[in-house]
């Protein structure tokens, strides 16, 4: 402790002593010296340590390291230098037409798609320049591909065959549909689920469901797709560019194509484009209304409901007086008419009521009468009649009917052209008579004689005469009249034939294909909030089966119209007179009156048309001769009117229309208040006179020689191979009537049910371009091979005369021309700019065009189906049946009317394409492997094994 007490002694002393000593700041001086020494110190260390350490570097690196790499400065100094502009090569397809489009089209992608995010990155733009010219080495080889293409396979087979097709599995789903009758599942889905059931029960190897109902899938097989393609265009080094690659993959597949596929399959879209290409069709109302009474979409009944009623209150809304109050009233009934057309057809579609078409033709009791001459002669009429006679066991006679007409129309050709040959001092008597008896025998072996099967069973007496004759006599054209005529009179009279056949389903379906299931009182009541109908304006209203349910079976109506008054209307430079027709209707029930407006080409036209249905009204009705010269005199004018009012009163006598009561719907057509359409054209119309004959003549020979048996066809063959130039052709049109079928024609059904329109079609229609592509179209849009086999038999042979007739046998050559044409740089070139004004309208990405309203969609489908039952020509109902004509056509408006199926269609032609432009790459197995996670393909192939395994354990 003493110890310590002195050091803290010593310690504070020396302190105080150094304080006075050196002054109160001296402390912080010594510390400062201190640290400036150690700071010097620190300072002399380190400049000496490193010149040491260079100079002992440098004496390593000159004895054992290697040379250092001049790579990296290189690279440093190519990067300071500025970048030079890289030249690219314009050049595309060798057409400067289409190059020009192309490299807009290249450029607004990179713009659009790529420089809007890439400028935020990076300002050098040599990856953008990679890319273009990567873009541009595809489609040059693109271009090469094509033009060592032949396209003309696939524009006139492979597209034909696969529309078909699609066609064809849409029919049959919804015939799939139709069996099972369910009306709990929503429609839509069912038949886009029994679409792709049926495809792949068709296609047997590929089902598309997966890209057509997923838009993930879809994206993913739009992404493969476009990487094979880049494969197989680009150079080796491009492609194993990843970067480049995706990014190229990705502007092509959801830049390009995807907004492509979706536009083009977008149901609304096509319906704009149909309405687009008729455009210049005139909607009629009869159309419209046949498609209101048809639809069986309650969504488009009720946006035509809804635009009606807008548009009534509107009419309602004007004040109007004098003359324009009739128009105004005329088109309020109208629009009341279509309102209450579209709630009762509602009313029928919600409560799901059907109708039994057999119990209505047993029930409905005003029905047409076709004569039975009539039916023989009309092709449409007698498929059913013949159908009918096939039922109930008379089909011999029939045939043998038609083959007789078939005999005598050919004999009295050959009996012509051998008199004519005689004149000019040639002699084939014997060999012509002698085909003439081989014939005849024919026809009295195949129907009359014992060992017939099914003999037509006539009088002995008569088929004894026959036979003497044949054995002693040189044959006629009249040889076998008189048991024809008795043929005739046993299917006139007998109950079996045409009077039960009258009362059987088949009549008034062949009545609804002849466009005769008409009745003139089918009119729009007179109940609609107090306005009567005075414009009448349904028309000539078809009716369908449902219709005919609700029309009164004991309703009389009278009519009554004259001509009130006329005069001379001026349109563009043409004059003409006008006459005004007051009509009045009474019924039980309600009065009506109205006007319409007919011009004198208007009554030579329904004169002419009336006459053709009904040949004993020729030498009853008599219309006022025309008059070239001055027939704008006011004299004149009233002396037409008042010869005009006397047609009009003579037509409409009431013992006039008792006696044909057919005659009926083509008079209230007439005096409809509606633009009158005419049957034929002004100058089809006048060469009816001399075409009428040869038509009838024509007619018989298509009609009846189609059963002639084959040793008769023989026969025929050869005596027209013997005959001049002048009977040539005819000759070789009449073989062609005559078809290697038995003479008792069933109904076969030649299409399987599962296949594709890939097969030959018929003989000898391959080889004819036109004639395979329209009766491939025609079997499957009107399902002609589900039908009657006579008529697609006809029908091919009226094709083949129309083709024959119009082009010659320069047809295929023509078409090959045409193919050539639409692969031409001018029109590749005008549709790469359509694509580019389509996606870059003056050069700015066009925006997503919002959807339409559901409403404006429907009347848009509305409109569209009216559209093109407008533009069907007459003279395909007169072929096919007016029924057949509205369903087919209604069948492929509808197919369009789902963007799922569309999408499928799309890609179908697609795959062929690329099928074609590649032919060597297996195409069709690729696509196979990218379809192949479909679950209806799964499914299929479970059915497949299941149904399999049975048969190979046993």
């Amino acid at each position: 402790s003493c110890l310590q007490t002195s050091l803290s002694i010593w310690g504070w002393g020396s302190l105080v002593l150094f304080l006075a000593t050196f002054g109160p700041f001296a402390i912080f001086y010594f510390a400062f010296y201190i640290l400036c020494f150690v700071g010097g110190g620190f300072v002399v260390t380190l400049l000496f340590g490193k010149s040491n350490s260079e100079k002992y570097l440098e004496q390593c690196e000159h004895s054992f390291l290697p040379c250092t790499s001049v790579g990296i400065p290189k690279c440093i100094e190519e990067m300071k230098r500025e970048t030079r502009p890289i030249k690219i090569d314009r050049r595309l397809t060798g057409a400067n037409i289409i190059d020009e489009p192309l490299q807009q089209v290249i450029q607004f992608s990179l713009r659009d798609y790529v420089q809007y995010w890439y400028y935020t990155l990076s300002d050098d733009e040599s990856f953008l320049l990679e890319i273009r010219q990567a873009l541009q080495y595809a489609l040059v080889q693109f271009s090469a591909r094509s033009k060592e293409t032949d396209w003309q396979p696939y524009f006139t087979t492979r597209l034909v065959d696969d529309f078909g097709t699609h066609l064809r599995v849409f029919r049959k789903a919804q015939q799939r549909i139709a069996e099972k009758g369910n009306q709990m599942k929503d429609q839509a889905e069912e038949l886009v689920d029994t679409f792709f059931e049926v495809e792949v029960e068709m296609e047997k190897e590929v089902c598309r469901d997966l890209v057509c109902t997923s838009p993930k899938d879809e994206e993913g097989f739009l992404r493969d797709l476009c990487e094979v393609l880049l494969y197989i265009l680009l150079p080796p080094g491009d492609f194993q560019n990843k970067i480049m690659r995706y990014f190229v993959r990705e502007i092509l597949s959801r830049g390009i194509l995807l907004p492509l596929i979706n536009q083009l399959s977008d149901p609304d879209y096509i319906n704009q484009y149909v309405i687009w290409m008729i455009r210049d069709s005139n909607c009629n109302y009869e159309a419209f209304m046949n498609i209101i009474k048809l639809s069986d979409n309650i969504g488009e009944l009720e946006a035509v409901k809804d635009k009606a009623s807008e548009e009534l209150q509107y009419l309602r809304s004007l004040d109007t007086a004098g003359d324009d109050i009739n128009t105004i009233k005329n088109q309020i009934n109208s629009l009341l008419y279509v309102i209450k057309v579209c709630d009762s057809r509602i009313q029928r579609l919600q409560s799901g009521k059907e109708i039994d078409t057999v119990k209505l033709a047993a029930n409905f009791g005003k029905l047409c009468t076709v004569p039975l001459d009539h039916i023989l002669v009309d092709n449409v009429a007698l498929q059913f009649f013949m159908d009918y006679m096939q039922q109930t066991g008379g089909q011999a006679h029939l045939f043998f009917w038609m083959t007789v007409e078939g005999y005598r129309v050919t004999a009295q050709q050959q009996l012509e052209v051998l008199q004519s040959r005689q004149k000019d001092g040639k002699h084939q008597t014997n060999q012509t008579k002698g085909l003439l008896r081989a014939a005849a025998f024919g026809v009295y072996e195949q129907y009359l004689s014992e060992k017939a099967s099914p003999r037509v069973n006539i009088d002995d007496n008569l088929v004894a005469k026959l036979a003497e004759t044949l054995n002693h006599e040189d044959p006629t054209p009249e040889i076998f009249d008189d048991i024809q005529r008795k043929v005739y009179e046993l299917m006139l009279r007998d109950e079996r034939f045409y009077p039960s056949f009258k009362q059987n389903v088949l009549y008034v379906r062949m009545l609804a294909e002849l466009d005769m299931l008409k009745d003139p009182s089918f009119r729009g009541s007179d109940d609609g909030e107090g306005e009567s109908f005075n414009g009448s304006p349904t028309g000539s209203i078809n009716l369908s089966l449902d219709d005919l349910s609700n029309v009164p079976s004991d309703e009389t109506v009278q009519l009554h119209a004259y001509i009130s008054d006329t005069g001379v209307c001026n349109d563009h430079g043409k004059t003409y007179a006008l006459y005004a027709i007051t009509v009045h209707r009474r019924n039980a029930n309600s009065e009506e009156m109205w006007k319409t407006y007919r011009r004198y080409s208007d009554f030579h036209d329904f004169h002419m048309r009336i006459t053709e249905q009904f040949e004993n009204l020729a030498n009853i009705l008599k219309l006022p001769g025309k008059k070239t010269f001055n027939n704008m005199d006011r004299e004149f004018l009233e002396k037409r009117k008042k010869d005009l009012n006397a047609y009009l009163q003579l037509l409409l006598n009431p013992e006039m229309m008792k006696a044909s009561p057919a005659l009926a719907h083509y008079v209230y057509d007439f005096l409809e208040n509606k633009a009158y359409s005419k049957g034929k054209g002004d100058f089809a119309r006048k060469m009816d006179t001399f075409v009428n004959p040869l038509r009838n003549s024509m007619r018989n020979v298509s009609n009846a020689v189609k059963s002639i048996p084959d040793s008769l066809a023989e026969g025929m063959t050869k005596m027209s191979d013997n005959m001049g130039k002048m009977s040539e052709r005819l000759g070789q049109d009449i073989k062609q009537s005559f078809f290697k079928v038995p003479p008792l024609m069933q109904k076969t059904y030649s299409d399987p049910d599962h296949c594709r329109v890939a097969a030959p079609i018929d003989d000898n229609v391959d080889d004819n371009i036109p004639l395979r592509v329209m009766l491939l179209l025609m079997d499957e849009v009107f399902d002609l091979k589900e039908r009657n086999q006579w008529l697609r038999r006809n029908i091919k042979n009226l094709l083949q005369q129309l083709i024959r007739a119009t082009y010659g046998d320069t047809i295929n050559r023509k078409i090959v021309d045409h193919v050539d044409w639409m692969t031409s740089p001018e029109q590749v070139a005008d549709a790469v700019k359509r694509f580019r004004d389509a996606f870059w309208p003056n050069g700015i990405l066009a925006e997503a065009v919002p959807r339409r309203d559901k409403a404006i969609r429907m009347r848009t489908r509305v409109a569209g189906k009216t559209k093109l039952l407008e533009v069907m020509p007459d003279e395909l109902k007169h072929i096919i049946g007016a029924e057949t004509t509205r369903k087919g056509i209604l069948r492929v408006f509808e197919m369009f009317q789902h963007s799922q199926l569309n999408k499928r269609m799309v890609y179908v032609f697609l795959e062929r394409f690329l099928e074609t432009l590649f032919p060597q790459n297996k195409f069709p197995e690729l696509f196979n492997k990218l379809h192949s996670r479909s679950k209806q393909m799964q499914r299929y192939k479970q059915r497949l094994h299941s149904t399999q395994a049975p048969s190979l354990q046993k």
